[in-house]
């Protein structure tokens, strides 16, 4: 069995390591511009769109990430590349759930709690306890519901917040409010606190906007773990600037790294971050790989995204 990695910003070798433990019959190797030899598998991570091209023997691409959406705008321009004949599958979870998690908590937690505030005193030496909302005075909205979602909007339950939920799927989920796609507005409607972990889709593109800061509750807080496409980063700056919004935790962006210029660096009421609340794991991630390839080997169907759908 032939595994072939095409990555880019991870540590080739010790996935190849690792790949080759957990399947003790496989050969992996890293692609090379020219190489257009056979494979089984194809392991991908944001590579040069010419390892995609079909090759003899492929029977499924893995996404090294649970986001699709660089892998899929490839495939949208390009037709004839693999991806349309074998399975896509993304990594789900390998550990990244609980990381989204804790991402969420803590700023649930600080925002609520406003350590945030107490931060800025402590700067100017001021000994002020500040009054703090309850929990279950603290709305929260979760967009998307996946396996990144769901995981988030229940840990945010258990600290005792109502959470809502807005998904594509409109059958209800126990212990939440749900919306389907049209109600966004329904969804963020008062809400405290906005999390967002959709996948990036022509649909969700720029769907952090105006019109939602302006629905949520004075004073809300947004905290953007999925892509940064889907803030419209104007809309974000002027929340913030006349107060619809008290402070944004971000994640991801448009261009990344964010570059040095950019507003969000300096804005006093943005906190960002390298887009770490989800790294991929690398034995969590094999073991999941590993899973899937000892299915298909039994000849068991492999689940593969949808790509009209993106996710």
């Amino acid at each position: 069995m032939q595994l072939l990695l095409a990555t880019r910003g991870l540590d080739a070798e010790a996935w190849c390591h690792a790949l080759q433990a957990a399947l003790p019959d496989a050969r992996a190797r890293l692609w090379q511009p020219g190489d257009d030899g056979p494979a089984d598998y194809l392991l991908y991570w944001k590579a040069d769109a010419a390892a995609l091209a079909p090759r003899a023997g492929l029977r499924a691409i893995f996404n090294l990430g649970a986001g699709v959406d660089a892998l899929l705008r490839l495939l949208a321009a390009d037709r004839g590349l693999a991806g349309h004949r074998v399975p896509v599958l993304r990594l789900e979870d390998a550990g990244m759930a609980r990381q989204m998690r804790e991402y969420a908590l803590y700023c649930a937690l600080r925002f609520r709690r406003r350590f945030h505030d107490y931060e800025a005193l402590a700067r100017e030496a001021r000994w002020q306890p500040l009054a703090v909302e309850p929990a279950e005075a603290f709305p929260v909205a979760v967009l998307g519901a996946g396996r990144l979602g769901l995981p988030v909007a229940q840990a945010l339950a258990a600290l005792g917040h109502p959470v809502r939920l807005w998904r594509r799927d409109v059958a209800p989920l126990p212990d939440f409010a749900t919306f389907g796609a049209d109600r966004l507005r329904d969804c963020v409607a008062g809400a405290r606190l906005l999390v967002n972990l959709l996948p990036d889709t022509p649909a969700t593109a720029g769907v952090l906007g105006r019109a939602v800061f302006d629905a949520m509750a004075p004073g809300g807080f947004l905290v953007n773990l999925a892509r940064g496409r889907h803030v419209v980063d104007a809309d974000l700056l002027a929340a913030l600037d006349d107060g619809r919004l008290a402070r944004a935790a971000l994640d991801v962006f448009h261009d990344e790294p964010l570059p040095p210029a950019h507003a969000f660096w300096r804005h006093p009421r943005i906190e960002p971050t390298p887009h770490v609340a989800a790294l991929t794991l690398l034995d969590d991630s094999v073991a999941q790989i590993a899973g899937h390839i000892a299915r298909d080997r039994r000849g068991e169907p492999l689940a593969g995204i949808d790509l009209a759908r993106g996710y």
